[in-house]
């Protein structure tokens, strides 16, 4: 036994694998957090951090907030422990192997004073302490009164005996950060420690509900049946004689029956009573149709009186596997998921339930359709929201060893924890409909530890499916007991499409992590959900993730600086720039090692919630309304949703032409059932904008919004904008630039060396073969390469200048370690001030994958406004366009910049067809592009994003570079998964592309 006051145990649990808890209640389903007998312990305790769990705490305290994480809060440190975040992917933060612990493990002491009620005399009093990491030991009035581990889920003690009632209480809440469960709790995120859920107290009648299971199906003909499972108990041990329970669910007018139990399931000790209901003309629930019902439990004295009660919300659904289906209320259903952490830039994991609503509303608005909380169980209010607001839940036990991925799953030290996880999780969320599949845990290799969990699982709730993606490990095709999904991670596209046509898949496929969202990335993600929606046995896929995890820190000069900025930080960041004095921080920043760098900012939002572009990518691909055009010139609309019609959303078209203004008219959207297609016909107003002999192209789009509130956004707010073309464009690229063919007398003028002089121009038009490389690029190794090959630095060399009149020939080669790249300008001056731009450039064939094939060149200062017609308003890139319409767009050049944790490259819009740079007093200039084309026009050059690891080292600069690419790399997801396909790669050969550039006058 330790002598440490604080944690004055029979044992050291912190060094004990194979004890879960002491004192520890178990976990169980009624919600406690919102009854009125209830002590908040939210706020400002007494705290100090020592630097071991052997530690004494001395006299003198500092303060800290609870919940909150220690790692983020500034406080007086009067041990000197400095313990700041740190991150690693899977690296544990110490060599030694399990369950040995470093010599320094930061160690929290929580204390304040509560007065607990007087009228709670007599009463059952529980303290709840919301999660803590990783190791927690709760003491009231010097006692120690229990112990528990596993940093997501709850630890519930009986403290009746140890607490003073009509007087006040000391409790103290020590906290362990490091402890053998770390190393099941090795997920890829910031190591913290603290307590990061809320701490209340709770008080009983000594008759009280222990647990509560609810079973809400579907039967034949749209019934809804109901069955209530409640577990009373007492604190005497024996229950009364004569105690019953009651129940009301919202819409009927009669209670609930009873229902007998079976004498097996019930005992003078642990009570068992069971009610049932059958509902006519149910609401069923499911992610489009989160229908809930209210449910009140009683459970009263043999008097009748009421002894306890519990209530929640009840969603009818079914969920099973036929064959390859995963099937929702009898509909096989995509899965549209993204995996989820806890997260905030200015508390770590500390989260309230608007924190957790922002988070849901954001994904229910971008098309998703269901979160795996990844890796382990989230705040019951997520699952509460996630009822309400309509998502499917892969419900994930607190467990990863990715450090030591092939040997906890076999040491039989670990199997109590494996199971404890696994059952706790289960006990506590298996009431809520959203929860369609258990997961087991991630990254821990497969062993009987996992068989052990999987069959406590199965018995306790056959409901449900279960998941856990290493049970198959690269054989999909064997028997696996431990999952009833194929759910790997990051397959490319033919390797799931191979499986799905082999004619050996026996279980539905549904991807538990692809499409890596790190920096600039998730190319592809159109072409997977191509795959997956035609290839019967694909279901579907969690994105990886949601939040790139950019601590706010402080940089500025003064107290604090280095540190996170901290809780309660205002104006430290917007639209997911951080102000000046504070940036975001990545592994590395705080001094942590080991550490993984930016492998944390992985995330489809930016660390304040402002989508990225792959947001919007996302949205389309999941669009409930989609267009195709008709060989008739009609339009079909189909209904793309399982459950749900059209009648919650509204429209309105838009004709998109590069030459004019767009047209709108309105748009009756049909009444279609899940599933359902009609025929529409382009609005004769529309159509009437488009002159009969023209042969420019045309674009018609469906703008759709919500036609009237939702509870996850309000009427009006836009769920996608499908597409589709109307017409072609015939015309060249010189009758779209309005150019005659007739030369200019005026000669084109180029220097000595051949470079353009344009006084449109601050520097002149020159090959590019290089981009700032990309999250992905960098850890693909393909920037390594390219650094090799030597692209960033390609010398150019002069070959040849011709002139022929108006027209300049300058040819040059471009030196790399290769071998050269031959490039040819063909300039040509022509009528009204235009200049045409013919270019070529072969690329050896050991340059077999450059990142772009084009030009670039900066225009004169002042020229920031853009204007253009291609793909937007956001980012588009060659493999990710879906999520921009084409269509006109402006906006000034600093807002096309997207702000990627670490600078890259960003900013570009794809499908270009015609751009303008303008001042308020200036015309600007003008380009007409050959074909659409990658552009890129930005304040900042590619070796400004190259040099810098954060924004705050980047300096504007006062002119604008532009990049025309004949061709350009995709962006694919290469720093977990696949790289970009081949036909997207810029391989060896010959590029031809042609501009013009007018000047003094802004398109029409």
């Amino acid at each position: 036994m330790t002598r440490s006051h604080a944690l004055a145990l029979p044992l050291r649990l912190w060094e004990s694998p194979d004890v879960s808890g002491w004192r520890r209640l178990p976990l169980h389903a009624v919600p406690r957090a919102g009854q009125s007998d209830r002590l908040d312990l939210d706020g400002r305790w007494r705290f100090q951090l020592l630097p071991g769990p052997d530690a004494e705490p001395d006299t003198h305290w500092s303060h800290l907030e609870v919940p909150g994480c220690w790692t983020m809060q500034d406080f007086d440190d009067l041990h000197g422990v400095g313990d700041l975040p740190q991150y690693t992917n899977y690296r544990m933060p110490w060599p030694e192997p399990p369950p040995h612990l470093p010599p320094v493990n930061p160690t929290g002491v929580h204390e304040r004073e509560i007065h607990v009620p007087a009228h709670w005399a007599g009463r059952r009093i529980v303290l709840y302490v919301g999660a803590a990491e990783s190791a927690l030991i709760a003491h009231v009035n010097g006692e120690p009164v229990g112990a528990g581990k596993d940093a997501h889920l709850a630890s519930e003690f009986d403290v009746t005996g140890a607490v003073r009632t009509g007087q006040s209480n000391t409790v103290r809440l020590t906290v362990v950060k490091w402890s053998d469960a770390t190393y099941v709790e090795d997920q890829d995120h910031w190591w913290h420690g603290g307590i990061t859920r809320s701490v209340f107290l709770y008080a009983t009648d000594p008759l009280y509900l222990a647990d509560l299971r609810v079973t809400a199906d579907l039967a034949e003909g749209g019934t809804g049946r109901l069955r209530v499972e409640a577990d009373p108990r007492h604190t005497g041990g024996l229950l009364p004689a004569g105690w019953y329970v009651s129940g009301q669910l919202e819409g009927l007018d009669e209670p609930l029956t009873r229902e007998a139990v079976p004498p097996h399931e019930s005992s003078p000790w642990q009570g068992r009573a069971t009610l049932t209901a059958t509902v006519p003309e149910v609401r069923p629930w499911s992610a489009e149709t989160p229908e809930l019902y209210e449910l009140t439990v009683r459970l009263h004295h043999p008097d009748g009186t009421v002894a306890d009660q519990a209530g929640c919300r009840v969603g009818f659904r079914t969920v099973e596997i036929r064959g390859r289906d995963l099937l929702v209320n009898g509909e096989r259903v995509f899965i549209r998921g993204v995996n989820r952490h806890d997260f905030h830039p200015l508390t770590g994991r500390v989260l309230d339930e608007a924190d957790l609503r922002a988070d849901l509303t954001v994904i229910k608005r971008f098309g998703f359709n269901a979160v795996r909380t990844s890796h382990y169980p989230n705040d019951p209010a997520l699952l509460d929201l996630a009822d309400e607001l309509g998502l499917y839940v892969v419900d994930e036990a607190d467990i990863e060893s990715h450090g030591h991925y092939d040997e906890i799953a076999h040491e039989p030290g670990y199997r109590a924890a494996f199971l404890e996880r696994v059952a706790r999780m289960a006990s506590r969320d298996k009431n809520h409909p959203s929860v369609v599949i258990w997961s087991l845990g991630n990254e821990s290799g497969y062993g009987p530890n996992h068989d052990a969990a999987a069959g406590w699982l199965r018995r306790y709730d056959p409901t449900r499916p279960l998941q856990y993606e290493g049970a198959l490990g690269a054989d999909w095709s064997r028997p696996g007991t431990a999952t009833d999904v194929i759910c790997p991670m990051y397959t490319p596209i033919d390797t799931i499409v191979a499986h799905a046509t082999s004619g050996e898949q026996t279980k539905p496929l549904i991807l538990c992590e692809y499409s890596h969202a790190m920096g600039n990335s998730n190319g592809s993600l159109a072409d997977y959900w191509t795959a997956i929606e035609s290839t019967p046995g694909l279901q579907g896929g969690f994105v990886w993730e949601f939040w790139d995890h950019g601590i706010l820190q402080r940089v500025a000069d003064g107290p604090g600086s280095g540190r996170p900025a901290g809780p309660g930080t205002t104006g430290g960041y917007a639209a997911g720039v951080t102000a000046p004095g504070y940036r975001w921080a990545y592994g590395g920043d705080f001094g942590d090692d080991p550490h993984d760098g930016t492998f944390c900012a992985d995330g489809l939002v930016l660390p304040d919630r402002t989508p990225k572009p792959a947001m919007y990518e996302h949205r389309e691909i999941a669009a409930p309304v989609r267009l195709r055009r008709l060989d008739s010139g009609d339009v079909l609309i189909t209904n793309h949703q399982h459950f749900r019609d059209l009648t919650w959303l509204t429209g309105e078209w838009r004709l998109e032409t590069p030459d004019a203004a767009a047209g709108l008219a309105p748009a009756q959207l049909p009444h279609l059932g899940p599933g359902e297609s009609a025929t529409l016909p382009v609005p004769a107003e529309l159509l009437a904008r488009l002159p009969e002999a023209a042969d420019g192209e045309a674009w018609l789009t469906l703008r759709v919004r919500t036609a009237a509130d939702q509870v996850w956004a309000p009427r009006g707010t836009e769920v996608c904008v499908p597409q589709v073309r109307l017409r072609r464009e015939a015309r060249g690229l010189l009758a779209r630039a309005t150019a005659r063919e007739e030369r200019s007398a005026a000669p084109v003028c180029v220097d000595d060396q051949g470079f353009l002089v344009h006084p449109r121009l601050a520097a002149p038009p020159v090959l590019s073969l290089w981009r700032a490389p990309t999250d992905n690029d960098r850890l693909g190794r393909a920037a390594d390469r390219w650094a090799e090959q030597g692209l960033p630095s390609a010398a150019r060399s002069l070959t040849d200048i011709k002139r022929d009149g108006e027209r300049v020939v300058v040819r040059a080669e471009y030196l790399t370690a290769v071998g050269p790249v031959l490039h040819e300008q063909v300039l040509t001056a022509l009528a009204a001030g235009v200049l045409l731009v013919e270019e070529t450039a072969v690329i050896p064939e050991g340059l077999d994958d450059l990142p772009r094939v084009g030009t670039v060149f900066t225009a004169a200062a002042g020229l920031d406004r853009a204007e253009w017609f291609g793909h937007g308003p956001g980012e588009t890139y060659p493999d990710r366009y879906a999520g921009g319409a084409v269509g006109h767009y402006g906006a000034p050049v600093r807002e096309l910049f997207t702000p990627y944790v670490r600078p890259q490259e960003s900013g570009g819009r794809h499908g270009v067809r015609w751009f303008s740079l303008t001042a308020d007093d200036d015309d600007g200039l003008t380009v007409h592009l050959d074909t659409p084309r990658q552009v890129q026009l930005t304040h900042f050059t590619a070796a400004d994003l190259a040099a810098a690891r954060h924004h705050d080292e980047l300096t504007p600069r006062p002119c604008v570079t532009v990049h025309l690419d004949a061709a350009h790399r995709g962006l694919g997801t290469a720093s977990c998964g696949p790289d970009t396909l081949p036909a997207y790669l810029a391989g060896p050969g010959t590029y031809r592309w042609a501009w013009t550039l007018r000047g003094g006058e802004v398109h029409a």
